[in-house]
């Protein structure tokens, strides 16, 4: 049993002062760490680049409950044939700056070195490099290389892709990662732990470049 279940059940049965609280990352796919090279194929084909009606946030949890955010400025493009992802350019950017949450406490306390360090480490990026088609409608498994604060990992994780509103390409996807795999460890309070696990939730549009 994890030791946030057994603060949890202590604090329920000795004071009756913390609620558990689900953990959100318990309701989506877990980004699974893919080892070896991976290549995106060859080739020309249309680029894409996110609309601003794209969106990047989070979910956050500690026991007793839990924080949405996300950023407000990122940018990025992609390359396809219609079928597969082409060359080297298939990049997201986050400036973490832009970070903001639904308390502005927390925002600040994001920005700080305690997690995510903005100062030290301002830009985060996923480099999209393979879209695979997965079970289910429109349903694809996507691998790329993932940097947040200063650690790049190589992951998969199912997302569906299908034609936006506006003809271009669209992807909704909400996976979790472990933030202490990205060297953010900081524990929250003795009383109300922070869980590891972070849920990440993609809202991407696109259109042709110009």
């Amino acid at each position: 049993m994890k030791i946030t279940h057994l603060l949890c059940i202590g604090a329920l049965a000795g004071l009756g002062l913390v609620s558990c609280a689900k953990n959100p990352a318990d309701e989506v796919a877990k980004a699974q760490e893919v080892s070896g090279e991976v290549k995106a194929k060859e080739g020309q084909g249309t680029r894409y680049r996110f609309t601003p009606d794209s969106k990047i946030g989070f979910i956050g949890s500690k026991i007793t409950g839990s924080h949405e955010g996300g950023f407000k400025v990122f940018s990025g493009e992609f390359e396809t044939d219609g079928k597969d992802l082409l060359g080297t350019a298939n990049r997201i950017e986050i400036d973490m700056a832009s970070t903001f949450s639904d308390d502005e406490k927390l925002t600040g306390h994001l920005k700080s070195p305690d997690f995510f360090d903005v100062a030290q480490f301002p830009k985060s990026t996923f480099e999209l490099i393979q879209v695979t088609k997965a079970d289910g409608p429109d349903m694809w498994t996507l691998v790329g290389k993932f940097t947040l604060h200063g650690v790049t990992k190589q992951i998969s994780f199912p997302a569906r892709v299908y034609k936006g509103e506006n003809g271009g390409p669209a992807l909704d996807a909400q996976f979790a990662i472990n933030r202490k795999d990205y060297n953010i460890v900081y524990p929250g309070m003795p009383d109300d732990l922070i869980r590891d696990e972070v849920v990440i939730k993609l809202a991407m549009r696109a259109e042709p470049a110009a």
